[in-house]
């Protein structure tokens, strides 16, 4: 889901605990920890210190698909998530409460107001089936599913279709009927190589069916497929970090996702730990992890191309580049949390109050697409998600949009980064800047403009300084 694709360097919040789905504007300030109070009513199109941008309604080509099913819930775990206990996997193919929350799934497809008229809209290019576990969900019902979206919105012939799936829920059969339905990519939630890790972190899966997940995978001959790995776990040593990096790479996914243990208030292990005490690696040591990561599979091929997410040349994850892009999207599912018109918006966490939100939609008393956007939000996004990525922000299309003095407040504010190496100044050939450039520059706006094309972060070290620099980036926006 959206969420977790904020880890590790920046947490996103999910607006939750409310019973009426509500609506807000930037997920910048929920990002570094000063949310903005969500509201239902958009403000107008800011224009103070010359922040001013159209906002033409956009067809989203993207869908999140929450699917909530867990055999158990991990100790780091506060997603919205059902707990099925340890059932067979017979009982889980007939178990009603999937049954019914895929009808519920499918009524609210149904319901969903597309953005624009059918004869404008283009087909969804990506749907991705997050969770939860949507590997216990019986492929019949993910069919169903698909058949709505495409139903309701056009499916492209080529589209990206990703489900995650966790080890010891998915044998041969399952994983060929769910590639015959179109799934194409998959997101295996491996998280530690180590049988105490996984035991620590209460994950429903040992080594053993690490192995067994990796052997099917490649009987089924999938081509596009991703391993989730989790560092700073309670526990967890360099020598553990250094042999699970070491099995990913032998086992070839053509997709890592790195993730850095985040300790929430309302889990387990928030209720045991203290993020930089003991049993938990200490901030030193959290980023001793990032720069081996980052190391260990650049060496072997991998591009770093966002903050924790590495992969062979040509596989991103067409759906996850549609949020680093800052791209509308449809959600949907208990939890979920949509991008359409500029607008986020979040639905409820509680069974219950989800299916008074599909009754309301249906009913015609519920409408995400609300109002016009306010554009200072909109350009912090914009950086904020531009930053996390290797490509880093385009200054010349950010001004454009934005406002033209906007780059050079930006590059003024993060000059002494520039000159740490943190900030990256990139011309118009994606060139570095020479250091010996910097100072000449950063002391005329005009050569700014006429010399930097880019801005990036550094990788690993300005990456792991990535919520400093937004926050100088914010402050240098907001005068």
């Amino acid at each position: 889901m959206l969420r977790q694709a904020f880890n590790p360097i920046v947490s996103a919040i999910l607006p939750t605990n409310f019973k009426i789905p509500v609506a807000s504007r930037s997920i910048s300030n929920a990002i570094l920890h000063n949310p903005r109070t969500v509201r239902e009513n958009a403000s107008p199109n800011n224009r103070e210190h010359g922040i001013s941008r159209p906002t033409p309604l956009t067809s989203p080509t993207s869908a999140y698909v929450h699917l909530p099913f867990c055999r158990k819930r991990c100790h780091y775990c506060d997603f919205a998530i059902v707990a099925l206990g340890s059932s067979s996997s017979n009982m889980i193919e007939d178990d009603p409460r999937i049954t019914n929350y895929v009808q519920l799934l499918c009524r609210e497809i149904e319901a969903t107001t597309a953005v624009t008229p059918p004869d404008n809209h283009q087909p969804l290019e990506t749907i991705f089936f997050g969770g939860g576990t949507p590997s216990l969900v019986p492929p019949r019902l993910i069919s169903r599913v698909i058949d709505s979206l495409r139903s309701k919105f056009g499916l492209h012939f080529n589209a990206e279709i990703s489900i995650e799936m966790d080890p010891g829920t998915f044998d041969t059969t399952k994983m060929r009927e769910l590639l015959a339905l179109g799934v194409n990519r998959v997101s295996l939630g491996v998280q530690a190589f180590q049988e105490e890790l996984l035991r620590e972190c209460g994950r429903a899966h040992g080594v053993q069916e690490v192995y067994e997940a990796l052997d099917t995978i490649s009987s089924c001959g999938l081509a596009n497929w991703s391993m989730d790995l989790i560092s700073s776990l309670p526990h967890q040593t360099p020598e553990m970090w250094e042999e699970s990096l070491k099995l990913t790479i032998e086992a070839r996914p053509t997709h890592v996702s790195v993730y850095d243990l985040q300790v929430e208030q309302d889990t387990k292990f928030g209720a045991l730990y203290t993020s930089g005490e003991f049993p938990l690696p200490s901030e030193t040591q959290s980023a001793q992890f990032y720069r081996m990561a980052s190391e260990k599979l650049s060496n072997a091929g991998y591009d770093h191309y966002e903050i924790s997410s590495y992969c062979k040349s040509g596989f991103e994850c067409k759906h996850n580049l549609t949020y680093w892009k800052n791209k509308p999207f449809y959600a949907f599912g208990l939890g979920s949390a949509s991008y359409i018109d500029g607008v986020r918006f979040s639905r409820p966490r509680k069974m219950k109050e989800f299916l008074g939100y599909v009754q309301n939609l249906e009913d015609g008393l519920v409408n995400h697409i609300i109002g016009s956007v306010d554009a200072k939000d909109t350009a912090m996004d914009v950086v904020m998600l531009s930053f996390r990525t290797a490509r880093g922000l385009d200054l010349r299309s950010f001004a454009a949009e934005f406002g033209s003095y906007l780059p050079i407040s930006l590059c003024k504010a993060l000059g002494p980064y520039m000159e740490s190496g943190h900030v990256i100044a990139l011309d118009e050939k994606r060139k570095a800047l020479h250091a010996d450039e910097l100072g000449f520059m950063l002391s005329n706006e005009k050569k700014i403009e006429e010399l930097v094309h880019f801005l990036r972060l550094s990788d690993p070290d300005g990456f792991l300084l990535s919520n400093e620099l937004i926050s100088v980036a914010f402050a240098a926006m907001s005068p």
